[in-house]
């Protein structure tokens, strides 16, 4: 039997996500981010297209890398304005029954006992459907927004999330018993103090001593993703995760992370085969390979290239807006930002050499991954391809248009993926958990967090 193919829609409570400009495209619905109607009706589509998740990205700061200011994000609504992306969650959870939903929450700017609450209350109020996607934050802009002068170097920043996890992790696994809530109408007790334990954390970076403030959770511990394909941020995501996101520009980068990632897990003493890996990609597809061909051609009348080059400033913290359109990008140009964004263009792929303009024009619709043009039936095939030669589990979704682009994925390349036996034709019962992977909705022994854990 075939592998089975996930897939999560990457979306933002931004206008610009990925693909800055098109939001001015008739028929977008980008700008109407800040309403629940814009959410709910995705969720919907997303549900009849059997996705597994909604991915929900996020960035604390404005991307003021380009040109040495934010202007250019400003008007061009790089990603900016941003709204908190945990809030549309609730309702969307209202209006389906299966979706997932992983959110991003940067854990360098918030203690773990406020935020370990609000993650318990939105896999009670999911249903066990939520998920964490752990980073550690790239923007400058960010830590002065927060009081501080900078922000910590690249590689300490995951020594200060080794840190919050131990934390958080001992507040959803250590301090509720499973026993400990009763609801005993008749006894007038809820809850047994005796099996109720206070977390005492002493870590270099974090302390707490707390009672966690939720009863347990459907999955206590949220489903955890991870979004750091750095050399360290590989290391971290063998440890913790159980889905990990990477992005880069073809197989060959991504099948060298995903190989280093699976080694990786298995030196952490874990089944490579537990780590579900997404790559971003975004796919432009229509009835015919023509007909996309064309839809293609008319969203770059609409797309910004010195809004792409915005958003890669940003990442890699490299003044693209300061450097020639022939300039050749080297590995040493960056900065303490997102350093797989910048290896993904260097290192990653010794025989190819990206120039300024030609960052430009292949970020300019999906960011840093790839954009797959066809008919329904070659986009299919492509992504079978993906998996195959890349050995990734499934995609990050990215749009090119909101809803369209994922309508067109539910509508015309699913049916696709189907038919050729590699994704589902409906649901798994149980939380996001158990729906990834089929068993139970904790965490299994050999994860880290399993030690934390009130036997």
């Amino acid at each position: 039997m075939p592998r089975q193919i996930r897939l999560n829609a990457f979306d933002m409570s931004c206008i610009g996500h990925q693909s800055p400009g098109l939001w001015t495209y008739p028929g977008d619905r980008a700008a109407e981010y800040n309403t629940l109607e814009y959410w709910t009706d995705l969720a919907r589509i997303l549900e009849r297209g059997k996705f597994d998740a909604l991915f929900l990205a996020d960035v604390l700061g404005i991307y003021d890398v380009y040109k040495g200011g934010p202007e250019t994000a400003l008007e061009q609504a790089v990603q900016v304005p941003v709204n908190d992306p945990l809030m549309p969650i609730t309702a969307m959870a209202l209006v389906t029954q299966h979706l997932g939903f992983g959110v991003t929450c940067a854990l360098s700017y918030e203690h773990p006992y406020p935020f370990a609450r609000r993650m318990s209350t939105l896999d009670h109020l999911t249903k066990g459907r939520i998920g964490w996607n752990i980073v550690t934050g790239y923007l400058e802009s960010a830590a002065r927004g927060m009081g501080l002068p900078k922000q910590a170097a690249h590689d300490d920043r995951y020594d200060i999330a080794e840190d919050y996890m131990q934390a958080a992790y001992k507040l959803w696994e250590g301090s509720w018993e499973d026993s400990a809530v009763l609801r005993d109408r008749r006894g007038r007790r809820f809850a047994d103090a005796s099996r109720i334990h206070r977390v005492q954390h002493e870590g270099p970076h974090f302390r707490v001593d707390a009672i966690h403030l939720c009863e347990p959770s459907p999955q206590r511990t949220p489903v955890l993703f991870q979004a750091g394909a750095s050399t360290r941020g590989r290391q971290f995501a063998a440890k913790h995760a159980e889905c990990v996101f990477i992005n880069g520009p073809s197989k060959k980068v991504i099948g060298n992370i995903v190989a280093d990632l699976r080694k990786q897990a298995a030196l952490a003493g874990r089944d490579p085969s537990d780590l579900v890996i997404f790559t971003m990609m975004t796919v432009i597809t229509d009835t015919t390979a023509q007909r996309a061909q064309d839809k293609y051609r008319d969203f770059l009348g609409h797309v910004s290239e010195e809004g792409a080059l915005t958003l890669m400033s940003g990442w890699t913290g490299i003044d693209f807006g300061a450097m020639r359109p022939e300039e050749v990008v080297r590995m040493g140009d960056g900065t303490d930002a997102m350093t797989s964004a910048l290896e993904a263009f260097t290192t990653a792929d010794p025989d190819r050499e990206w120039t300024v303009a030609e960052i430009a024009r292949h970020a300019a619709i999906g960011g840093r991954g790839p954009v797959i043009i066809g008919s329904a039936e070659q986009v299919a095939e492509e992504m079978r391809g993906w998996v195959e030669e890349a050995g990734v589990d499934g995609f990050n979704l990215a749009y090119a248009l909101t809803p369209g682009t994922f309508q067109d994925i539910a509508d015309l390349v699913v049916p696709q993926l189907q038919e050729r036996g590699l994704f589902k034709h409906d649901y798994a019962p149980g939380t996001f958990r158990e729906k990834l992977f089929g068993r139970g909705d904790r965490l299994p022994a050999t994860h880290p967090a399993s030690g934390f854990r009130v036997r």
